[in-house]
């Protein structure tokens, strides 16, 4: 009897034969994977875009005010002080509903709440008074439950996550040093890298792209609607907070996979999310 060939693969990828042909293993190069069937023998073929996605750790966005830094009702009390200056007095709890928008679209929409429309020069000086009085508070902010533990974990297990914030690249380094980090350190988005902020997806797009993951493998984090709004544009999966005070039914009408109270609920409750953390 003759000599059985040796089983190789002949197609058009870029692997050679595999050297060990009793291991039924899965062997990857890039895009291609090369198995051994035991009746039909070697077979390689592509790997589709949903198996590669599948294959890579998801990506972890956050917001930054509400879902990093206690920060929400710091900027509420600087826009209506702000907003009085201009003309436009409003209650804190209108203003509270409007943060998580860009410094413009929050300006135009309670403007246009209070039937008092304003719009140039009058915005931008509204935006200019928020940012001092603002400025003024920083020295009361401080991280929120568990984010400290959950950004280390996440270096420590090699997830890529990214900071995407509303605010401009000047306002997001100082609340950067709360969390002990700085612009060098993170892959950062700010409303300065992107034709529009929140609620339109460019943000968390962007951030997707610095991390070089599609947006449907990452899991966007954010503390209001306009956070769950944007994830959803941007195809992400949107995870709610409570810790910029939206309520539970707010944020899971607003599209939320999950609502937890804030980052140290979600590294508690982390299996929910298929993730694993060694030194968590």
């Amino acid at each position: 009897m003759a000599k059985r060939a040796a089983a190789v693969v002949v197609c058009s990828c870029p692997l050679l034969p595999c050297s060990n042909k009793n291991d039924h293993r899965i062997q990857e190069r890039d895009d291609w994977v090369i198995t051994r069937d035991e009746h039909e023998g070697w077979r390689c073929s592509t790997v589709s875009n949903d198996e590669q996605m599948d294959r890579q750790p998801p990506g972890f966005i956050f917001d930054l005010d509400g879902t990093l830094v206690d920060s929400v009702y710091h900027h509420v009390m600087a826009w209506r002080r702000a907003l009085s200056e201009v003309g436009i007095p409003f209650s804190l709890w209108q203003i509270h509903r409007r943060i998580g928008m860009s410094g413009g679209l929050l300006v135009k929409a309670v403007s246009r709440e209070a039937g008092r429309p304003i719009e140039g020069a009058t915005t931008d000086r509204a935006k200019e008074l928020h940012d001092q009085y603002y400025h003024e508070q920083l020295h009361n902010l401080s991280p929120l439950p568990g984010v400290l533990d959950l950004l280390e974990a996440l270096r420590a297990e090699g997830y890529p996550w990214a900071i995407a914030t509303s605010g401009r690249q000047q306002d997001a380094a100082p609340m950067l040093d709360v969390l002990g980090l700085s612009i060098d350190q993170v892959a950062l988005v700010t409303s300065s890298d992107v034709p529009y902020a929140k609620p339109d997806p460019h943000l968390f797009l962007a951030a997707a792209d610095l991390l070089q993951l599609p947006a449907a493998n990452t899991m966007i984090f954010g503390d209001s609607v306009w956070d769950m709004l944007s994830a959803r544009r941007a195809g992400g999966t949107g995870i709610g907070l409570l810790s910029g005070g939206s309520s539970y039914q707010e944020l899971i009408e607003a599209h939320a996979f999950r609502v937890y109270s804030d980052i140290a609920d979600v590294v508690e409750r982390r299996d929910e999310l298929g993730v694993r953390f060694s030194r968590l």
